[in-house]
């Protein structure tokens, strides 16, 4: 099965403000008993979307305008703490499909490039520029470039990094290592006709 070429994506933003975002925060380690990752969205930063007495608290994600927004605003080394895999896929399944931060940390960046979510870097500064843009259209689409490493937004745009690997992996379909084992069976198995100890 050949995976989707992820060049850009393009949709409603929301920013989620902040430095050191650990996948604690982003998913609490009691939500993490699930068989599948399926039902992980619904909980996406749940105890800082929530007041004690299980009652909305006020948090971005929770305002009816950034409904819908597929695109992931914060600041610096997000996805820190624990090393684990539910936290980019509570972000994705709650429907993000792309995450702009200052920096990210390894392994969250990792398993998010291995989903198709990309996640870019940008400096401090435009990223605010994009936060302010966003809060004052929050009906308007932005889009993430990883063939230019640019987001544009209403007119404007600012540079964006994004590691070579991933940038190779996303724009070229070969973002997930599974995938792509699978897709090589057919080749593996015609190597193992040729090779006397595995045909014997």
């Amino acid at each position: 099965m050949a995976l989707a070429k992820i060049s850009s994506v393009t949709g409603r933003a929301v920013s989620v403000p902040g430095n050191d975002i650990d996948t604690d925060r982003i998913i609490p380690a009691r939500f993490m008993k699930c068989v599948t990752f399926d039902g992980l969205g619904e909980f996406l930063f749940h105890d800082v979307r929530h007041n004690p007495d299980g009652s909305k608290a006020a948090h971005p994600l929770n305002e009816p305008r950034y409904q819908g927004a597929t695109i992931l605003l914060s600041g610096a080394n997000f996805g820190c703490g624990s090393s684990r895999e539910h936290a980019p896929q509570a972000i994705q399944k709650y429907g993000f499909k792309a995450v702009i931060a200052e920096n990210f940390a390894e392994i969250f960046f990792g398993n998010s490039t291995t989903l198709g979510m990309p996640c870019v870097s940008a400096k401090r500064e435009d990223i605010a520029q994009i936060a302010a843009f966003v809060q004052a259209n929050p009906s308007a689409e932005i889009t993430i470039d990883l063939a230019k490493l640019e987001v544009r937004f209403g007119g404007a745009s600012v540079p964006i990094t994004q590691r070579d690997s991933a940038r190779d992996a996303l724009v070229n379909g070969r973002w997930d290592a599974i995938g792509e084992l699978l897709d090589g069976i057919p080749a593996v198995k015609e190597t193992a006709k040729k090779l006397p100890y595995l045909a014997a």
